[in-house]
């Protein structure tokens, strides 16, 4: 660790580290759009992660609807989950994200997440026009990290 490195962990958090300090300290119920059972996934990776650190973690993919994934059965909607939804996380092209976004204002999600390289600033609005806190083009495991949390 050189010095650069040391006044970045020092330096104060921004609004944003704020933001997702609290998102990642309070949610405690994430669906995963996009989830896949290939174990070289980005996805995939993300979800045993984000478990790993005491999240209930619902993985959405209709291609394996009904199967278990990391010990959680896939849920082919979000709508399909059956209990309440704190977080949906985006592993989605940009230009499909808008009716994942409708779904979590429907399901009463607080958080809309959109992965590393995902944005739709239309549909971020949308999400935040109706009370959702939102993030695009990063990816919680880096920010859990990266934030230092336990």
């Amino acid at each position: 660790m050189d010095a650069d490195d040391l006044r970045a962990m020092r330096a104060p958090l921004d609004d944003m580290d704020v933001k997702l300090r609290r998102i990642l300290s309070t949610v405690r119920s994430i669906a995963l759009v996009g989830a896949s059972p290939k174990s070289e996934r980005p996805s995939h990776e993300v979800m045993r992660f984000l478990q790993s650190k005491g999240y209930r973690v619902h993985p959405v993919n209709p291609g394996i609807a009904g199967q278990v994934l990391l010990g959680e059965r896939v849920h082919a909607m979000l709508k399909d989950i059956p209990e309440p939804v704190d977080m949906v996380d985006l592993f989605r092209a940009s230009a499909s994200i808008p009716p994942f976004v409708d779904d979590a204002i429907d399901i009463g999600a607080k958080v809309v997440w959109m992965q590393l390289g995902v944005r739709h600033e239309a549909a971020a609005a949308r999400a935040e026009a109706a009370g959702l806190d939102v993030v695009m083009d990063r990816c919680p495991k880096i920010e859990f990290v990266r934030l230092g949390l336990p």
